[in-house]
């Protein structure tokens, strides 16, 4: 766990209904390069530990003959549910549930996905509990922005999103310290997933980056919903404050494009792939 934080309910607390607009999708071509880099068939099951409202599963059920999504937060689950009946996925199913719930009577799985969720876990506990999860030739999947990407040059045709001026609004509401649920990430959240992964007895690593670099245009209410999306600024962090802090943040936003459109540069997606230890005999 990130150092001094313990998990609680309320780390994402009503963030679910934000989730499909305000944040920017993996980059085009993430389901696909799984698919390839794993050899899937369409056959074995998956399973996406902290699935929220399903973004990466969704794109990979096609590939599987069932999907697993395990996350503790009702909404997201509810979330997901409505988005794999709009979109036709048939083969998922959601379950409650931390990652430190399994194996949670699961099953093996031929690919366990972690989706920018890994580092709210016990990492060392749950590594090892994954691995033994995987069926021979499985693979633990580690999916996230690149944030190694060089800075892209090409140029924007309204202004960037103004994401460190809405950090700064949301810090002189809550605090300089980072939220999270009831507590707070003094020291942020934890990184090397490769010595995590290691000390459970993974190895045969490879890593896949799928390019971006698309612009895409963003409104007022996409950034509204990207706020409140974030466990550092989920809606009920701001209590009986919310709307008064919503109503500056737009303020902010017309300030610096009063005709509401913004800018940014898609980023790219960065797949990591560790695979259990052959076994012997």
């Amino acid at each position: 766990m990130p150092d001094g934080w313990e998990w609680d309910r309320t780390l994402f607390q009503g963030s679910a209904a934000h989730y499909e607009r305000g944040r920017l999708p993996y980059a085009p071509g993430l389901a696909e390069t799984v698919a390839r880099a794993l050899g899937l068939d369409g056959r074995g099951r998956l399973l996406d530990v902290g699935c929220g409202p399903g973004t990466v599963l969704l794109a990979l059920a096609q590939y599987f003959t069932e999907a697993v999504g395990l996350d503790p937060d009702e909404d997201m689950l509810a979330e997901a549910e409505r988005q794999a009946g709009r979109r036709g996925v048939g083969n998922a199913r959601w379950v409650p549930g931390r990652a430190e719930d399994l194996p949670a009577g699961l099953g093996t799985f031929r690919t366990v996905v972690f989706a920018q969720s890994f580092h709210w876990t016990d990492r060392d506990r749950v590594a090892a509990t994954v691995r033994d999860m995987l069926e021979p030739g499985g693979a633990f999947v580690h999916v996230s922005d690149d944030k190694d990407e060089p800075a892209a040059t090409t140029p924007l045709p309204w202004p960037a999103s103004p994401y460190a001026e809405i950090g700064a609004l949301v810090r002189d509401r809550l605090g300089p310290v980072r939220r999270a649920g009831q507590g707070r990430l003094v020291n942020g959240t934890p990184g090397r997933e490769d010595l995590v992964l290691e000390r459970a007895g993974f190895e045969g690593y490879e890593e896949h980056v799928v390019p971006a670099g698309q612009v895409v245009e963003r409104t007022p209410d996409d950034l509204v919903a990207w706020t409140f999306s974030r466990s550092d600024s989920a809606p009920h962090l701001f209590g009986d404050r919310r709307a008064e802090f919503e109503e500056d943040l737009r303020a902010l936003l017309r300030r610096i494009s009063p005709d509401g459109r913004f800018a940014e540069h898609l980023p790219a997606t960065r797949i990591m792939i560790w695979r259990p230890p052959r076994r012997k005999g």
